[in-house]
């Protein structure tokens, strides 16, 4: 395993221990609303601090971009991409649902990526060039070929209403295109779950580069295809994204890109 991606997952287990504690004593928590449906509690800013810490500690020179603390030299070449506690509505429901993400940006580029599921105690992995990984098992996405009979993960974009009619038009077509749609509400998770061929598919608009960075490497490092809207590598800019395994990402592209681009 990289270096790098060692002292992540190090720092990944250690949020992952803290949120399991949280979960304990949901009762108990301090919980804030940021804006309209999103909501962060103590156990996001103590994982978060965990994870810094760590990182921190190995690489002091390096940039920062996290949810809850925001950004940290984030133009430096070397940016740590944190999303402490993906999922927290679910956590804070007592859905397990949830995960610690982190991804190593450099110029930009995730180079190394971890996704930690503290339910289920999985861990998934990847470094750019190497593969991706869950428990040290080598994964890819899915087979499946004709795009009707696909399983697509989404999420619903709840923090920008005026995103919301793009959205719905969007999820009519896929409805009628695809075999079922499911929404767990980690889009970390579903990225995850894209590359080790649980769901073919995903796409969401209205995410935050932190919901995407490491999935986005494990998609490519198992084979398969992620972009925005028009297929292209702005992702991380426009937090839209679509990813899904190669096989069925045009029609994907093309069924989610007729809808949006006109609901009469």
């Amino acid at each position: 395993m990289h270096p790098m991606l060692n002292t992540a997952v190090k720092a990944a287990r250690k949020a992952g221990a803290v949120i399991n504690r949280g979960a304990n004593d949901l009762d108990r928590l301090t919980i804030h609303r940021k804006r309209q449906n999103d909501y962060v509690s103590e156990v996001d800013h103590a994982a978060e601090a965990e994870i810094i810490k760590i990182l921190k500690e190995a690489y002091p020179t390096h940039g920062f971009l996290a949810e809850e603390s925001g950004k940290d030299r984030a133009k430096n070449e070397y940016v740590w991409c944190i999303d402490p506690l993906d999922g927290t509505t679910n956590f804070l429901h007592g859905n397990p649902q949830y995960c610690v993400s982190i991804a190593l940006l450099h110029n930009g580029v995730p180079e190394q990526g971890v996704v930690f599921d503290p339910n289920r105690n999985e861990l998934f992995t990847a470094t750019k060039g190497s593969g991706a990984y869950l428990n040290e098992r080598r994964i890819r996405t899915s087979k499946l070929e004709n795009f009707k009979d696909s399983l697509i993960a989404t999420g619903f974009p709840f923090r920008e209403e005026s995103q919301f009619d793009e959205y719905i038009a969007q999820f009519s077509a896929m409805v009628r295109a695809t075999a079922g749609l499911r929404r767990p509400g980690a889009a970390a998770l579903d990225l995850a779950w894209v590359a080790c061929g649980r769901v073919d598919g995903f796409w969401e608009i209205g995410l935050s580069p932190w919901d995407m960075a490491a999935g986005a490497l494990l998609v490519r490092e198992a084979g398969g295809r992620i972009g925005d809207l028009q297929g292209e590598d702005k992702f991380l800019e426009s937090g839209k994204v679509v990813a899904s395994n190669p096989k069925i990402f045009t029609q994907l592209l093309k069924t989610l890109g007729a809808r949006a681009e006109s609901p009469q």
